[in-house]
């Protein structure tokens, strides 16, 4: 019988599933899974999981006392509920789960580094080891200098929102674990940038990802690819054979649907015999490769900007649910606002 295209990836690259949705982990059992606040987002109104999201509420509400105002308990919330369904997650795969530190804080480099600590603490309390986890922190130069910091400590980084070479030198430098440079969104600039659409190995998206995974091998680093935000399965087959990809259930689905022959591109014996030259990188020079790089600058500050207002409207979310949970329990202190 043929093999799927899903079925001949997995024999060289581990599958992640990018979700937070736990029905389409267990339907497509990838070896890791990573969440982001838009995910997050997105499940916390799935009806499955009000339970999930009361339960958290609740508990943040006791935490900080009756007093707390709403914003506080939403936003501590909000952490919960990244490692609620972390942990529900980790039930279900063998691999690591991706917790995502608030984007809002992606230039501060000792509030991430803070922040981190905090997720592996309430992981390592559920009796969850650090060696599961990856702690999600966007690409800017502050959010790598944390990661580095964090590494030394023995906490895991994924590095997001990754669109240049400087970002992707400079986490190499730092010893994070892994990347997660983003193929679509670097396409969809692209497009609408010059007016054209790209298609396999012209998509400027999978050009970036073979270019930095061609650079690691060549040098020996420890850091590995991961390929994130796909927009059709055609980029993905063009990076058949990097470390991981993190992929949407419709296109895991669409990959487990389709046979044909899916030959490995990125190859790391192959890398080794390129020439490429090396990049010292510093601040300053990862600031002057940013600014020259309009759409990793635009992408970034897109970006971080996605996440946090995602994240203002989990907040909000979590806010009215919050009131509504009060007024459900008529208790006078929780429904006056």
């Amino acid at each position: 019988m043929a093999q799927t295209l899903l079925q001949q990836l997995r024999e060289m690259t581990v599958v992640v599933a990018d979700t937070g949705d736990i029905q389409a982990i267990e339907h497509y059992k990838p070896q890791d899974a990573t969440t982001n606040p838009s995910l997050i987002t997105a499940a916390a109104q799935m009806p499955q999981f009000n339970q999930i999201v009361e339960g958290v509420l609740t508990q943040a509400r006791q935490e900080l006392g009756n007093n707390a105002k709403d914003q506080d308990v939403a936003n501590l919330a909000f952490q919960r509920l990244a490692i609620a369904f972390g942990k529900k997650i980790l039930n279900v795969i063998k691999g690591r789960v991706s917790t995502e530190v608030d984007a809002r804080i992606s230039y501060d480099t000792d509030a991430t580094i803070k922040m981190a600590h905090s997720i592996i603490e309430q992981y390592e309390k559920a009796g969850i080891s650090r060696e599961r986890i990856l702690i999600k922190i966007a690409s800017t130069w502050k959010g790598i200098k944390a990661a580095e910091q964090l590494e030394k400590e023995g906490i895991h980084c994924n590095l997001t929102l990754l669109f240049g070479m400087h970002q992707a030198v400079a986490c190499a430098d730092a010893g994070v674990t892994l990347i997660s440079p983003f193929v679509g969104r670097i396409l969809d600039w692209y497009k609408k940038d010059t007016g054209k659409d790209y298609q396999g190995a012209d998509d400027p998206g999978v050009q970036s990802v073979t270019r930095i995974y061609n650079y690691y091998k060549k040098f020996g680093y420890k850091t590995q690819v991961m390929g994130a935000s796909f927009r059709n399965i055609g980029e993905i087959k063009e990076l058949a054979g990097c470390d991981l990809l993190t992929i949407s259930p419709n296109l895991l689905k669409e990959l487990d649907a389709t046979e044909g022959e899916l030959p490995r591109k990125l190859d790391p014996e192959k890398a080794k015999n390129m020439s490429i030259e090396k990049i010292p990188m510093d601040e300053n020079t990862f600031e002057q490769m940013h600014k020259a790089d309009r759409m990793a600058s635009d992408k970034l500050t897109e970006g971080i900007k996605g996440f946090s207002d995602a994240l203002v409207s989990l907040e909000k979310l979590l806010s009215d649910r919050l009131a509504a949970l009060g007024a459900s329990k008529q208790e006078p202190e929780l429904a006056h606002h």
